[in-house]
C-alpha cells in the first residue's frame, strides 16, 4: 500500500475486514516544511483572502496546527470560502468545526477548477498544500482572473528504509502480492524510485490506482494500470479492488 505510515490505517481496515492479507510498506513520508513562515505569514493575514482551498488531509492537520501555535482560531476563517478535494478533507475540516462551500464531484484539480472558475475572478485566493505538487490550480485560477498565492504546508519524501523490504517481498513467490495501491503520483514516483535500478518483474501482481492523475503517472513509468477507481478516494479504491479480485481473495496489497 502507498500511503504515508500513519495514514495506511483506513485503506489496510477495510481490506482486512473483506479477507485480504495487508502488508504495509510506506512509499511516502510526510514532512513538516522547511519554514512555517510562508504559511505563517498567509495564516496571519486571513483577512485579506476571499477563498481558501485545501486539497488534503496532510494541508488540514498542518494548517490548524500552525493556527493553534500562532495563536489564531476558527473565528478568523468565518468570512472565507472554503473548498476542499475530496470527502476525506472535507470531513478533516468540519471536525475541526469549519464548513466547507466546495467540494468538486471529481476529487482531483481539473474538477476544483471547474468548480471555481466562474466565482474567483478578482478575488484573493490561498492554496494551503505540498511543497511538490501539480500547478493545475494556481495556473488555471489565474487564467479566470483570481489572485493566487501558494503556500507550502508540508513535504512527501521518500522512505528509505521501504526500498529493501519492497524488493525483497516483490522477489519472495512466496510473499509477492496479488495487488500493490497507488493513492497518489508520489507513491507511484516513490514506488520506481524504491525498486532502484533492479527493476523487478511484477508479473502476477496487479497494480491499483486511486485515481486519473495517478494512473497517468503510472503509465508514464511503463506501469500497468490493472485496477482503476472509479470514485476517486480509498472507498472507490477498495471497491475497484473489491470488484477485480473479489471480496475474499488473498491478496496482500501495500501502500
Amino acid at each position: 500500500m502507498g500511503r504515508a505510515r500513519h495514514q495506511a490505517g483506513a485503506l489496510s481496515a477495510e481490506l482486512r475486514k473483506l479477507g485480504a492479507t495487508v502488508i504495509e510498506i510506506p512509499f511516502i513520508e510526510i514532512r513538516k516544511p522547511r519554514s512555517f513562515k510562508p504559511l505563517d505569514l498567509a495564516l496571519k493575514n486571513l483577512d485579506s483572502y476571499d477563498w481558501l482551498i485545501l486539497t488534503s488531509v496532510n494541508g488540514v492537520d498542518a494548517m490548524w496546527e500552525r493556527l493553534n501555535k500562532l495563536p489564531l482560531g476558527n473565528r478568523h476563517l468565518e468570512h472565507l470560502w472554503i473548498a476542499a478535494i475530496g470527502p476525506a478533507t472535507k470531513k478533516a475540516i468540519n471536525q475541526r468545526g469549519v464548513e466547507v462551500d466546495v467540494v468538486p464531484r471529481e476529487y482531483v484539480a481539473e474538477a476544483v477548477v471547474r468548480s471555481l472558475r466562474r466565482r474567483v475572478k478578482g478575488k484573493r485566493v490561498l492554496l494551503v498544500r505540498a511543497r511538490v505538487a501539480r500547478d493545475v490550480i494556481p495556473r488555471e485560477l489565474r487564467k479566470a482572473g483570481a489572485l493566487v498565492d501558494v503556500v507550502e504546508a508540508y513535504e512527501t519524501v521518500m522512505p528509505e528504509s521501504s526500498g529493501k523490504r519492497l524488493r525483497g517481498i516483490l522477489a519472495n513467490p512466496r510473499r509477492r502480492p496479488h495487488v500493490v495501491t497507488f493513492t497518489s503520483s508520489s507513491t507511484v514516483r516513490n514506488f520506481v524510485a524504491l525498486l532502484g535500478s533492479r527493476r523487478l518483474k511484477l508479473d502476477g501482481v496487479e497494480l491499483a490506482s486511486i485515481g486519473p492523475v495517478t494512473s497517468s503517472t503510472l503509465r508514464d513509468f511503463g506501469l500497468r494500470v490493472d485496477i482503476a477507481a472509479k470514485r476517486f478516494s480509498i472507498p472507490g479504491l477498495v471497491d475497484a479492488i473489491v470488484r477485480a479480485v473479489g471480496t475474499h481473495a488473498p491478496s496482500a496489497t501495500r501502500h
